[in-house]
């Protein structure tokens, strides 16, 4: 028994969670902190609504945590799959953005496309938008060696004004400053409705789940997945070993940014209300990806789950407003959050340093 809990101890995953959870544990501890300091009377009440999350309005508020949970997991799988690959997408909320736009804009625009197909195309033309304004990171990364980074946040902001351009000169609704809804186009429910009654839950979390168990198999099972971490490792090793290590840079951004798009399409086709307004402001769903995938350690299986749990903290949040607190307090949380994630990398190697050092002494 003790040997099979020091050999748990000693694993990879055990410091993963271990350090993924103390990262939330210690975030949600500031966020009860602000609570106290901005309502101490009604911090309880306000920190109990955040931890159940859409459970505060039944089945329909789960259904909304799933609805909100979908395009946050996609994001997250954007960020996960070029790290794994050895990159930083810091890119999925133009990304994002430009698919949504893309999606809409056949939802609207392809009048000529039979019922019952419009989404599907419309999901595809949102994950080939979001491939293709990755792929610019890409091509620059690959031959002029430009840091992903810097060129992903500028792309971030062409990309939203790129779309607040073509929003008005294509599907815009000028009575209420915001894209026109694809009525053609919305994403069917497949029976989820009857579950969580009266939500605005639909297909888009299964295809999340199934995206994320995609890319855990290319990873992790298939020759191009080994291909693609090994570039991220060691860049000129692989292209001693034959490996073509343009295109794999190429295809690991291309990859990555048609999820944020496929994410971004899922998210405007619910038919929940949901539009591009014309607004300067960046699509905040391509930075929650950020913590998802950080809380995660990058792992397309656990990207599912800290989806979940950044789109259940994200309900609670628009509940706690009935306790006289402002919902962008989960907002700071989850920035807590994000930051303790960083400190949980560190925190992960720390387990692995330790618990190698019993090991060289137990042996």
């Amino acid at each position: 028994m003790n040997i099979k809990l020091n050999r748990l101890i000693k694993s990879r995953g055990f410091a993963s969670i271990s350090a993924s959870l103390g990262a939330i544990l210690i975030g949600l501890l500031f966020g009860y902190i602000i609570l106290l300091i901005s309502n101490p009377s009604e911090a309880g009440f306000g920190f109990m609504t955040i931890l159940r999350g859409g459970f505060n309005q039944g089945v329909r508020g789960v259904g909304n945590g799933l609805y909100m949970s979908a395009p946050i997991i996609l994001t997250g799988l954007s960020v996960g799959f070029a790290f794994k690959t050895g990159l930083f997408n810091i890119g999925a909320s133009g990304q994002f953005i430009l698919g949504a736009f893309a999606a809409i804009y056949v939802g609207v625009k392809w009048t000529f496309l039979p019922d019952g197909t419009v989404w599907i195309a419309a999901l595809l033309a949102g994950a080939i938008a979001g491939a293709l304004w990755a792929g610019i990171v890409g091509v620059l990364k690959a031959y002029r060696n430009v840091n992903e980074v810097i060129t992903s946040i500028m792309l971030n902001y062409i990309g939203m004004y790129l779309v607040n351009y073509m929003v008005v000169q294509t599907v815009f609704n000028p009575t209420r400053n915001e894209s026109i809804t694809p009525s053609r186009a919305i994403l069917p429910k497949l029976g989820l409705n009857q579950i969580f009654t009266n939500s605005s839950v639909n297909i888009g979390i299964i295809l999340a789940i199934v995206f994320a168990i995609i890319i855990y198999i290319i990873l992790e099972k298939t020759t191009f997945g080994f291909e693609l971490k090994a570039v991220g490792y060691n860049r000129d090793a692989s292209r001693y070993a034959g490996i073509n290590e343009k295109r794999n840079i190429i295809l690991s951004m291309m990859i990555a940014g048609a999820l944020s798009g496929l994410g971004g399409g899922i998210l405007y086709l619910s038919g929940a209300g949901k539009h591009i307004e014309i607004v300067d402001m960046l699509a905040p769903e391509g930075f929650n990806g950020i913590p998802v995938a950080l809380l995660a350690s990058s792992h397309p299986i656990g990207i599912i789950f800290s989806g979940l749990f950044i789109g259940h903290l994200n309900m609670g949040g628009f509940y706690m407003q009935r306790y006289d607190f402002v919902p962008e307090v989960i907002d700071i949380m989850i920035a807590i959050i994000i930051y303790f994630s960083a400190f949980a990398l560190a925190f992960k190697a720390f387990l692995e340093k330790v618990s190698k050092k019993k090991g060289g002494k137990s042996a």
